[in-house]
């Protein structure tokens, strides 16, 4: 095979990887483009708070805890499970929850809340149905 012919076929599948490649990271990040990015986020976070602690079936969890701190390990978490470019930094759910008799009640009085936030930040039902089945999967590390 001549160095021509090596070229035109490398140029190929290059093209090729690229085009496979590039629609699915854009697939990867649209949840998180549908959340509005990270001020979208950090806004969601921002009007979740008040509505956890004015929760009486949950606001006991969260007497003691940094909310500011809280709030930036929220925005992670969502951010990363939503496709956007966070990492999150905090515990896992097991040891973050060890120990505080966190219920099946409870987990789901925070995903409404979080619902209720969504819905206070216009993002859409699809969305915000896609961030809590994201978020379910957590539910069996969260809950004793």
């Amino acid at each position: 095979m001549n160095t021509k012919n090596l070229y035109q076929r490398a140029s190929v599948l290059i093209a090729l990887g690229l085009a496979c490649c590039l629609p699915a990271r854009a697939a990867d990040d649209a949840l998180f483009r549908e959340l509005g990015g990270q001020p979208g986020i950090d806004k969601i976070v921002a009007d979740l708070l008040p509505i956890v602690l004015a929760d009486a079936r949950i606001n006991a969890f969260f007497q003691k805890a940094d909310m500011p701190k809280l709030g930036v390990l929220l925005a992670e978490q969502f951010c990363q499970l939503a496709g956007g470019p966070c990492v999150y930094s905090g515990r896992d759910m097991v040891s973050a929850h060890d120990q505080m008799g966190v219920k099946a009640a409870h987990f789901s009085a925070l995903a409404e809340d979080l619902q209720i936030a969504m819905e206070t930040s216009k993002i859409s039902s699809a969305a915000s149905n896609q961030l809590i089945a994201k978020l379910a999967p957590l539910k069996r590390a969260v809950v004793r």
